[in-house]
């Protein structure tokens, strides 16, 4: 399990990479299109937001090389709640970025002259 985890985690970590680079061009285009004030806020915050998840999934990843195998049940939970808590947090994360993503795309095409 902890195998899998690890792999999970810098999945994770590479997506929110990608996302950084998105979020780069989504700022971009709010700045040179949109110049929506709440827009640019929204985006700003999700990048400072962003940027933290990854040095949390860092540092978890990181922390994972040290942990030793679990002898007991109660130690397997521990573990297993503070990966799921991760997961939680991250698929809320992505939630949240689609859903701001969605609002700049349809800002385009709300400015786009026909």
């Amino acid at each position: 399990m902890m195998q899998k985890d690890k792999v999970e985690v810098t999945s994770w970590t590479d997506d929110l990479e990608y996302i950084n680079e998105e979020l780069e061009y989504l700022i971009d285009i709010e700045d040179r299109i949109l110049n929506n004030v709440h827009l640019y806020q929204q985006l700003h915050e999700l990048k400072n937001e962003n940027q933290s998840r990854i040095k949390t999934l860092q540092r978890y990843g990181s922390n994972m090389r040290h942990i030793i195998e679990c002898d007991t049940a109660q130690c397997d939970a521990f573990y297993l709640q503070k990966h799921e808590k991760n997961r939680i947090v991250y698929l809320e994360h992505i939630k949240n970025y689609r859903r701001i993503k969605t609002k700049v795309l349809s800002q385009i095409l709300l400015n786009i002259k026909v």
